[in-house]
């Protein structure tokens, strides 16, 4: 199913019509003579599918929803797998003091869309044993297979830190036994983000129970695991003390052929305890981060885990991320570009994207101005002033407050900043951020100029960044990894102004945007104000038409190089095939 934008009628019967007409997919015409055998099973801890199931917390979760979308456009042989969270990922709200609350709504799978399969998933814990039941989600041909267990799976990014260890046990161990359970036989497992990293175990333990030598089934585990990271920040690589996964994990491991010493050699990295990713990275023959820059970071970070490599690099490529157009192009710009020809739906380089340069400047500005109308009405702004935007979860090092860091500056131009986002319950220094700018957002001194968006998720954000003029991201380089809002802006012909991190450090061109060095937090702030008062403002009210250039630019440029099935693309050239057996 595709998102529906808020009810939008038009968005829904687009998403609908979705994928091409054609009887073949891209899948069966460019790889079906291959002898390879493939079926990935795609791991998240997070999907973000549509805004009615709230099973995702921010970028993660909504890319791993466009990936499975993506994977259906393109007929790719993939299943999803993750976690029923029936309290699923809190609600915002905010206090007379401008703090975040967090409040869980209860999620009827059903009323959802989701199917009991007759199945269920034995996990045994040293405290209790965990027993599962298994949802299904089809997101048009693809399944997503969600475990749920009422006392574990109630809250995503919920619980102590043996909850949290619990439930990527039941996602990752899990997770296989669950496909086992329903006759899928995955030939390839792909680990997006190290939360499923103890699949990997569990595949060992499968391979070691049937008969296999457990270094030959370490080998055949890590030539047919796929794992990718997605963040360089410390918070983000997830780490145990190695009591806890001795007292949770080392009965499989001992299953599996570990002992105690050896299980914990897989996750060291330092002197920080049990590490998810240096697991996953130890288990897995191809590994990728999220956007080339981010590739460069990663392979940085974990060169040590390669000591024998004698001055080559790591073996971490990178695939960076996209987004999938058919649920983040506002529907009346897919309507206008499908009059110029352009076949949004297509696989990149099928779709015509040169023609949106013969598409009429006042048709493009119309189809805009509508989509400013609409967020102009839902965020009580003035739709003929500039409206810059900034969405996404208030981490520190994602500086929401750069922008606001000398209020005479901007109240001095004229433009509108619309904030949205939340922070994790337990980033008590994330919330303190989102305060700042709650308050500053209800003070009188800034009315007209700054607004907060509270409870934002899929169905808001498409809204919100069709609906703005300019996108901002800026980041403290080089921690974002990859930042898909900034696509999803740019796939509208929203012009970015972000700082050179993540997907913007290889898509960046005065052509369609600005760029922020990303120097420290004071360069970086004197830079944003000098682009805004002396190249955003005046395009906006002096240079229509080449502001109007510049969002064509955009869109015929970013939107075949940054969608999920270039990225998919990439995936199963340089990832899944090679990972899978013959047949």
């Amino acid at each position: 199913m595709g998102a529906t934008g808020g009810g939008d009628t038009l968005r829904r019967v687009l998403a609908a019509t979705w994928t091409t007409a054609d009887a073949a997919t891209w899948w069966t015409r460019a790889h079906g003579d291959d002898d390879r055998n493939l079926l990935v099973a795609y791991f998240s801890m997070e999907f973000g599918v549509d805004e009615r199931l709230p099973i995702y917390s921010g970028g993660l979760g909504v890319l791993a929803g466009d990936h499975l979308k993506g994977a259906a456009d393109l007929g790719l042989p993939l299943v999803g797998v993750g976690l029923l969270y029936r309290g699923g990922y809190f609600e915002q709200g905010l206090d007379a003091e401008g703090g975040q609350t967090e409040h869980y709504v209860p999620i009827d799978p059903a009323a959802r869309g989701l199917e009991l399969e007759p199945v269920t998933v034995e996990i045994e814990l040293p405290d209790r044993t965990i027993t599962a039941n298994v949802w299904r989600k089809d997101v048009r041909s693809v399944p997503l297979y969600l475990l749920e267990c009422d006392w574990l799976t109630d809250a995503l990014y919920g619980g102590d830190r043996e909850h949290r260890l619990r439930q990527e046990l039941l996602l990752g161990v899990g997770g296989v036994r669950a496909l086992a359970a329903l006759g899928v036989e995955a030939t390839v497992f792909h680990m997006n983000e190290g939360h499923s990293a103890f699949l990997a175990l569990e595949r060992v333990r499968t391979l070691v129970e049937n008969g296999a030598a457990r270094d030959e089934a370490i080998e055949q585990v890590r030539r047919t695991t796929v794992f990718t990271t997605h963040t360089p920040v410390a918070a983000g690589n997830e780490v145990f003390s190695e009591k806890e996964v001795v007292r949770f994990v080392g009965d499989i491991a001992e299953d599996a052929g570990f002992d105690e010493d050896a299980l914990l050699a897989l996750g060291r990295f330092g002197d920080n305890g049990f590490g998810l990713t240096p697991f996953a990275l130890r288990l897995s023959s191809h590994a990728n981060g999220v956007s080339r820059l981010h590739g460069e970071v990663a392979r940085d970070m974990w060169e040590s885990l390669w000591p024998d490599r004698n001055g080559h690099a790591p073996p971490i490529g990178h695939v960076t991320n996209g987004v999938h157009l058919g649920t983040w192009i506002e529907p009346r710009l897919d309507a206008l570009l499908r009059s110029a020809r352009v076949r949004t739906g297509a696989s990149p380089d099928e779709a015509g994207w040169n023609a949106v340069d013969g598409i009429d400047p006042a048709a493009l500005w119309e189809v805009h101005a509508a989509a400013r109308t609409r967020l102009a009405e839902v965020a009580g702004l003035d739709p003929s002033m500039l409206i810059i935007g900034f969405a996404r979860r208030f981490a520190t090092y994602k500086r929401a407050g750069l922008v606001f860091s000398d209020l005479e500056r901007l109240l001095a131009l004229p433009v509108q900043v619309v904030v949205g986002g939340k922070a994790h319950p337990q980033d008590a220094d994330g919330k303190e951020v989102l305060q700042r700018v709650v308050e500053l957002a209800r003070s009188p001194e800034t009315r007209g100029h700054v607004v907060f968006l509270e409870n934002y998720d899929i169905g808001l954000a498409q809204t919100l960044i069709p609906g703005c003029d300019v996108w901002l991201n800026n980041p403290r380089r080089p921690l974002e990894a990859s930042g898909t809002s900034g696509m999803k802006a740019a796939v509208n012909g929203v012009l970015n102004l972000s700082v050179l991190d993540g997907w913007w450090a290889e898509a960046y061109d005065s052509a369609y945007g600005w760029a922020i060095a990303g120097e420290s937090d004071e360069a970086d702030a004197e830079q944003l104000y000098r682009l805004l008062e002396h190249e955003v403002v005046p395009t906006y009210y002096g240079d229509r038409e080449r502001w109007i250039g510049m969002m064509k630019a955009s869109i015929r440029n970013l939107a075949p190089r940054f969608s999920i099935h270039r990225a998919l693309i990439e995936y199963v050239d340089g990832y899944y095939l090679p990972a899978a057996p013959q047949r």
